[in-house]
C-alpha cells in the first residue's frame, strides 16, 4: 500500500494527461463530427459521397492502427508532429465518425414539417441547418453523444501503445518497479470507471435538461 501512495503523484500526472486529451479530442470529434454529419444530409452529392467514405473508415478500420500509422508512418513520410498532438488528431478524426452517425440519426428525428416549414419561410439549407435541424439533432441524441464521450475515454488508453505517457502508461511504469499488479490496475480501472460514471451522470443531467417536448 506504501507504494500506491509514494507514486500517487505520478498515477495523477498520468490522469491529467488522460483528461487533456479526452477533453481535446471530444470538443474536437463533436465539431469535426457536426461537419461530417451535415455533408451526410447535404444535397451535393459530392459531399454525401465525401462524408460516407470517411465515416466507413474510420469505423471500421481499429483505432490502435491508425495510432501506429499516424506515430510511425507519417513521420517517415515528412509529416512531424509531437505525440501528443498527433494522437489527439488521431482519436479526434475516429470519434468524429461516430458522433457523425449519432448526430445523423438525430437528425431524422427532426419532424418533416418543421423542415417544411423551415422551407416556406424562404430560409436557404444552411440556415435551416444553423436554425432548425442541427440544435434539435443535438438535443435528440445528448445520451448516445455521452456514451460516444466514455468511449473515447476508455481509447485513450490505446495511445499508451504509442508512446504517450497518460493514466495506463504511468499504471504500468509504476508495477514495473513495484510488482503489484492487483493494486495498480484495479486503482486504474476505477479511475477510469469514475471518468465514465461522471460522463454519463452529465450526459442524463444534460439530456433531461435539453430534452425536446413534443
Amino acid at each position: 500500500m506504501n507504494a500506491f501512495f509514494e507514486d500517487l503523484g505520478s498515477l495523477a500526472d498520468g490522469l491529467g494527461m488522460t483528461l487533456l486529451m479526452l477533453l481535446a479530442a471530444g470538443a474536437g470529434s463533436i465539431l469535426v463530427g457536426a461537419l461530417v454529419a451535415v455533408a451526410r444530409i447535404s444535397p451535393l452529392r459530392v459531399l454525401r459521397g465525401a462524408a460516407f467514405v470517411y465515416v466507413q473508415f474510420f469505423i471500421n478500420v481499429p483505432l490502435l492502427a491508425l495510432l501506429i500509422l499516424a506515430v510511425f508512418a507519417l513521420p517517415a513520410a515528412g509529416f512531424i508532429l509531437p505525440i501528443v498532438p498527433t494522437a489527439i488528431i488521431v482519436l479526434t478524426t475516429y470519434e468524429s465518425a461516430y458522433v457523425a452517425e449519432a448526430l445523423r440519426s438525430g437528425v431524422n428525428t427532426v419532424p418533416q414539417g418543421q423542415i417544411e416549414a423551415a422551407r416556406a419561410l424562404g430560409l436557404t439549407f444552411g440556415q435551416s441547418l444553423r436554425l432548425v435541424i442541427v440544435p434539435q439533432a443535438f438535443r435528440a441524441v445528448v445520451q448516445p453523444l455521452g456514451n460516444i464521450m466514455i468511449a473515447l475515454a476508455m481509447n485513450t488508453s490505446l495511445t499508451a501503445v504509442v508512446g504517450v505517457v497518460e493514466l495506463t502508461a504511468h499504471v504500468n511504469k509504476v508495477n514495473l518497479v513495484y510488482a503489484q499488479p492487483v493494486l495498480f490496475y484495479t486503482t486504474g480501472g476505477l479511475v477510469y470507471m469514475g471518468i465514465a460514471l461522471i460522463i454519463g451522470l452529465l450526459a442524463g443531467r444534460f439530456e433531461r435538461k435539453l430534452a425536446i417536448v413534443r
